[in-house]
């Protein structure tokens, strides 16, 4: 009898533990949380707000890692299986087609593909658009007049000698653009536009592009060639001296009677070995979501991918425009070529 209720004892004691850890089990499942990581080229608040929106409705948890395009796609490459990475995001279609091509992407359709306005996006679903910014002239108001104005291509002429602003040819905004005229002009032409600008320059290309026309206030030069979301974080901007800068310049969309005006692409896509692909599936999804891209319409001044949402007052008083019909230059090796020219002709 004795040993029967042993038996008993042990039995139970051993059910106990077990239950125990089926419970702990069952906790720790429940209570695992639900993330996914980006590494984001992005630096803008109107990212960290749409992140919080997205994590308040769905309780995943944005882990966000920030670097230079392509130190992250290194990073990404140099990780290969054993990347965190759910998502690589840029504000440059050339950055993403560069990790396209280098197979550190997947493709994946979303739901909002019809929303999505032609020409922006990939057509192998390996990246999706997010925003886009036009690469136009931004002029002093009291000095240059539209009338003098006309293509990208003529900012190389001498009569702009002295009065042209523009930041590093390191810039991937540059770099992008000069990569359009080499498709669009081939590179000879697209050689002695930089070597034009360059001439013309008012400075040494200093700064970003909120710089160039601070300096166009102060009276260092005259054009300038920015992103227009620049200009319009200046415009609405708390700092009166921001404010004033960004008044005292008007937008010139360059090249509308011909190929259109240049844009450039911020966009993302999953990585190859996502985590979390779930979880990033939702993420992408919810950034070309109408609420999503409202704010990025009314806090970074971009242009929306999704074509459904309407324009703040201050896009809406640029005007409507032609976008280069090349959208970007898909071609890796115009972006090599354009570095090359670069150096060639002493752009900083």
């Amino acid at each position: 009898m004795k040993k029967y209720i042993g038996y008993l004892l042990v039995a139970l004691v051993l059910f106990s533990a077990c239950n125990g850890t089926s419970e702990k089990s069952a906790k720790t499942t429940e209570v695992k949380e639900q993330v996914v990581n980006v590494y984001s080229q992005r630096h803008y608040d109107a990212d960290k707000t749409v992140f919080a929106m997205f994590t308040e409705k769905t309780g995943i948890k944005v882990n966000v890692i920030k670097a230079g395009a392509d130190e992250l796609i290194n990073k990404l490459a140099l990780e290969g299986k054993n990347s965190p990475a759910d998502i690589f995001m840029t504000v440059d279609a050339a950055k993403l087609f560069r990790a396209k091509e280098r197979q550190l992407l997947q493709a994946v359709k979303l739901p909002n593909g019809q929303k999505i306005k032609a020409g922006l996006k990939d057509e192998d679903d390996f990246w999706h658009p997010i925003t886009y910014r036009a690469r136009v002239i931004a002029y002093d108001k009291q000095k240059v007049s539209a009338n003098d104005l006309s293509t990208y291509e003529d900012l190389s002429d001498k009569k702009w000698n002295n009065k042209i602003l523009v930041r590093s040819s390191s810039s991937g905004y540059n770099q992008s653009l000069l990569a359009s005229i080499i498709e669009a002009k081939g590179e000879d032409i697209a050689k002695t536009w930089a070597q034009g600008i360059t001439n013309n320059m008012a400075r040494n290309p200093q700064g970003g592009d909120r710089d160039q026309v601070k300096a166009i206030a102060s009276g260092v030069g005259e054009i300038a060639i920015v992103n227009t979301y620049y200009v319009g974080l200046l415009l609405n901007s708390s700092n009166p001296e921001e404010k004033k800068a960004g008044e005292a310049v008007s937008l010139f969309f360059p090249n509308q009677d011909d190929r259109g005006t240049h844009i450039n692409v911020s966009g993302a896509g999953v990585t190859k070995f996502a985590p979390n692909k779930e979880n990033a599936i939702k993420f992408l999804t919810f950034l070309q979501s109408d609420e999503a891209q409202t704010v990025f319409v009314n806090e970074s001044f971009e242009f929306p991918a999704n074509s459904s949402i309407s324009l703040n007052e201050t896009l809406k008083s640029w005007g409507d425009f032609k976008i280069d019909a090349l959208t970007f230059s898909r071609k890796i090796e115009n972006h090599e070529k354009g570095v090359k020219i670069f150096d060639e002709v002493g752009w900083k």
